[in-house]
């Protein structure tokens, strides 16, 4: 019924111009405050990978056990993403972000503590949880307060957060374990955190209505969907079985996820020590090319965003799949760029951000099209377990590949991922929004 046929719609209420500008007011800081939030998570996300080099040379861990504690992170957060989305779906966006961006510091200041590969595991993997009550309440956020035929573009520009969050906490990480040990990398970005979840309890507002607004539709005088009316009374059994269980699309855009992820935490978690390695990097070296990485990934989520709603109207699968196309040539690249050519590696290290940072909020926007708003954290929250379990895969199963193989194999499991990725995007092509197709029914 969602997918392919145009849905009823009812006309949205008059809005006058104060409310219209109350609305521009909230919309603007609602955007600005889950930004600087989201950022905040991912200070208190990327220590670890920066921190491995350290780890290895000072205790002697090895790519494959410190694999694992990637690994664990990964799939807490994964399960995280999918119960905190059914639990952000009912719950205020204000209260659940705040707390988890805490939990989230609390975690990073205690892992500076730690000494034994046991203590990083348990700390990590809390944290995982913690960083999991970060994306479901933005998707809520997200798609309250913006209709579904602007969700694309401003959900990249949302995603830049991303972007931010991980090329400030790598360069920085770089110099703070250069001059001051590796403990100074969680220490410092924790107390940060901390500080700054208050500052998201302060600015964040949960929906229109809690601040006395009627719908976003009625702001962009857009129809309102009948359908999501309807579903707004829907039961956890409903929402479960209706917009989750029986979704062939949403499952598609899962598996997609899954194969996405194992490149872009693979990279995410193994690029400093690959850099070191392979291409004769230093540390800041590094985290200045990771963090290249990121900047390359805010402009290509903000791109891909725009180009589903304005080039292919609302369709997500096509370009999703021509990014995952490009960016299959670009990992051949990187892999091939000989040692020693820094300005190479910052190039093939922004194409793959770019690339990357592309489908996965085309991901998030196509599993906010395919369910609804009253089922959205959880929709979202099952695409990011599908992702970070890909993303636990591509932790672990890289650092047992490279141990085994080489960074030769390393990249050819990407390659695989990436390939795989593309095709499960390209199920999806013909699929639009509902709001692209109810617009165009009333036109």
């Amino acid at each position: 019924m969602r997918y392919g046929e145009l849905l009823k719609t009812v006309p949205s209420e008059i809005m006058d111009e104060k409310t219209k500008s109350s609305f521009r007011y909230w919309r603007l800081r609602i955007m600005y405050s889950m930004m600087i939030g989201y950022a905040s998570f991912y200070l208190v996300r990327q220590n670890f990978a920066m921190a491995i080099p350290s780890l290895q040379e000072k205790y002697g861990y090895t790519k494959t056990e410190l694999g694992l504690v990637l690994s664990l992170f990964l799939v807490v957060y994964g399960i995280g993403k999918f119960v905190n989305g059914f639990l952000s779906d009912r719950s205020n966006a204000r209260y659940f972000m705040s707390i988890g961006l805490m939990g989230s510091a609390l975690m990073c200041i205690l892992m500076s503590l730690a000494t034994d590969l046991w203590m990083f595991a348990v700390l990590w993997g809390a944290s995982g949880w913690f960083q999991s009550m970060g994306w479901p309440p933005c998707a809520r956020l997200l798609t309250h307060w913006n209709t579904p035929k602007e969700l694309g573009t401003k959900w990249g520009i949302w995603n830049s957060s991303h972007g931010i969050g991980g090329a400030v906490v790598t360069i920085a990480a770089g110099y703070l374990i250069t001059h001051y040990g590796w403990q100074s990398a969680f220490a410092v970005p924790g107390l940060v955190a901390v500080i700054i979840s208050f500052f998201l309890f302060n600015r964040l507002r949960d929906t229109p209505q809690t601040v006395g607004l009627p719908p976003v539709e009625a702001y962009k005088g857009l129809p309102k969907l009948v359908d999501d009316e309807r579903d707004e009374n829907l039961t956890f059994k409903e929402i479960f079985f209706e917009k989750l269980l029986y979704n062939r699309l949403l499952w598609y855009v899962c598996m997609a996820n899954f194969f996405l992820y194992i490149v872009r935490m693979g990279l995410f978690n193994w690029a400093p020590t690959f850099l070191q390695e392979v291409k004769g990097s230093t540390i800041i070296m590094a985290g200045w090319n990771v963090a290249a990485f990121d900047v390359a990934g805010i402009l290509g989520g903000i791109f891909a965003g725009w180009l589903s709603d304005r080039v292919f109207h609302g369709r997500r699968g096509p370009a999703a799949f021509f990014y995952m196309l490009a960016l299959i040539l670009v990992l051949f690249y990187f892999w091939l760029v000989p040692a020693g050519h820094v300005l190479l590696d910052t190039m093939a290290m922004m194409g793959v951000g770019f690339l990357v940072f592309g489908p996965q909020v085309l991901v998030g926007v196509a599993a906010a099209d395919f369910a609804s708003r009253k089922a959205v954290g959880a929709a979202t929250g099952l695409t990011g377990t599908f992702g970070y379990f890909g993303a636990s895969v591509g932790s672990l199963g890289l650092g047992v590949t490279v141990d085994q193989f080489g960074w030769d194999g390393g990249f050819l499991f990407f390659i695989t991922a990436a390939c795989l990725g593309a095709f499960f995007f390209a199920l999806t092509w013909k699929q639009h929004s509902v709001q692209h197709a109810a617009a165009h029914a009333t036109s």
